[in-house]
């Protein structure tokens, strides 16, 4: 099982950040929190720091666990953890995606999200 992490960065307005995977990426055109695969030997918190510093040119920094869920996909199994993040700094510019949206947690399931992110989105529209 592949796991992978994932960032719920938060604006001012309490908005969550979701990017919609660019035509040509697994998953091309639907809606997720940001993150990716956890490489050998690394902690989920340094793979969630190193991965929006890839795809977004973000510096953050990983806070607490929110939640976590599986998904067998059919290129194999993936377990998804979901992280609070906060923006230490950067312009956010796009390298796996090709729209960004902020989005009021209410409204997250309004985006045809990825399966494995359905479950964390459900999380954080609970109060």
């Amino acid at each position: 099982m592949k796991v992978v992490t994932a960032g719920i960065l938060r604006n001012d307005q309490e908005s969550i950040l979701l990017c919609r995977r660019a035509p040509g990426q697994s998953n091309a055109g639907f809606w997720e929190f940001p993150g990716g695969k956890q490489e050998v030997g690394e902690s989920l918190e340094a793979c969630l720091e190193r991965e929006l510093w890839e795809e977004l040119d973000l510096l953050v920094q990983c806070g607490e666990r929110v939640a976590t869920s599986e998904y067998q996909y059919g290129h194999g199994c993936i377990q998804l953890v979901a992280f609070s993040a906060k923006i230490l700094s950067g312009v956010l510019k796009l390298r796996v995606h090709d729209q960004v949206a902020w989005v009021p947690p209410a409204r997250l399931l309004d985006y045809p999200l990825t399966p494995a992110d359905v479950p964390v989105a459900r999380v954080l529209i609970t109060p």
